[in-house]
């Protein structure tokens, strides 16, 4: 578990900056779509081969559409967002987007508690709401240019915000939703997730088709393109893990830890300098740990 929590936190934490190092002329040159399909067809190759590892004895056995049809909502919410997590990158900077992205605890958190019937104690509401302070402050200038006298200046349009907005209600929706399934359903997970990244396929290459340009799949793609397509695909299968074993909440603390990575990388990759607001982020994360966790 350890282990694959700390992996999970260093890809959330890595995305934005790969993004960045993909960047030509300070434009992405490869199509979202192709991406997308490629992190989709990837999970699904590792969890037919987990299949035919560890569950070989269901090859032969029928399934009903009854188990399989609610996994094509669930693949069409997480489509809408894989191309919105890729696209936004054009209308905002990486730590913007690292940081405005925790607006995912707020809206999961609440439809975790709606749909799901988790009640959540003061004690875990005020640690989820310390995770959204570490947020704001890492964006008030947990990082900041050298060679800038003032404090680390946030770049996001309006369209930007409105994805952004979109894009955490989305999230939290397709997450609680996707692990109301995941353990409703008295099926093994490696099977759950060929169903889910089935239907992530065929839609994502739908969506591909119709917004299809003129240069080819792979058009634009390098090594930092390939790193996030198997960094992604191997993110998506350890989230399936927590969500069936675990909980969107811990998610949430995935999320919220990923801020570290994305400091130190943007820090080693891009010359910013850490400000006294790092630190008070890291605070709030490391006391929201403890009372959510650590407290009894």
């Amino acid at each position: 578990w350890g282990l694959m929590l700390v992996l999970s936190v260093a890809i959330y934490g890595s995305h934005a900056p790969l993004l960045t190092l993909c960047k030509v002329d300070g434009m992405i040159p490869f199509s979202s779509t192709s991406v997308v399909v490629l992190v989709e067809l990837t999970k699904l190759m590792f969890s037919l081969l987990f299949l035919l590892t560890w569950n070989r004895e269901l090859l032969g056995v029928a399934v009903s559409w009854r188990y399989v049809a609610p996994f094509a909502l669930s693949a069409l919410l997480y489509a809408a967002n894989n191309n919105l997590v890729v696209h936004m990158q054009l209308f905002m900077d990486p730590s913007t987007y690292q940081v405005l992205s925790n607006l995912k605890i707020v809206s999961t958190a609440l439809l975790y508690s709606l749909f799901l019937r988790q009640r959540l104690s003061m004690r875990k509401w005020l640690a989820l709401f310390l995770l959204v302070a570490a947020g704001v402050s890492y964006s008030c200038g947990g990082l900041q240019d050298p060679g800038s006298p003032s404090k680390m200046q946030l770049h996001i349009t309006l369209v930007g915000l409105l994805l952004i907005s979109v894009y955490c209600l989305i999230s939290g929706l397709s997450a609680v939703y996707t692990e109301a399934i995941l353990k409703t359903q008295a099926l093994p997970l490696n099977l759950q997730n060929l169903f889910l990244y089935f239907f992530g396929v065929l839609l994502n290459l739908i969506g591909y088709f119709w917004s299809s340009t003129e240069g080819s799949f792979l058009e634009g793609f390098s090594s930092w393109v390939l790193v996030i397509v198997v960094s992604q695909a191997l993110n998506g299968l350890i989230m399936s893990v927590v969500m069936k074993h675990s909980s969107n909440i811990t998610r949430l603390f995935v999320i919220s830890c990923s801020i570290l990575v994305n400091a130190l990388l943007s820090v080693t990759l891009f010359s910013l300098q850490l400000t006294l607001l790092f630190f008070v982020a890291v605070s709030c994360i490391g006391l929201a740990v403890h009372l959510y966790y650590g407290v009894t």
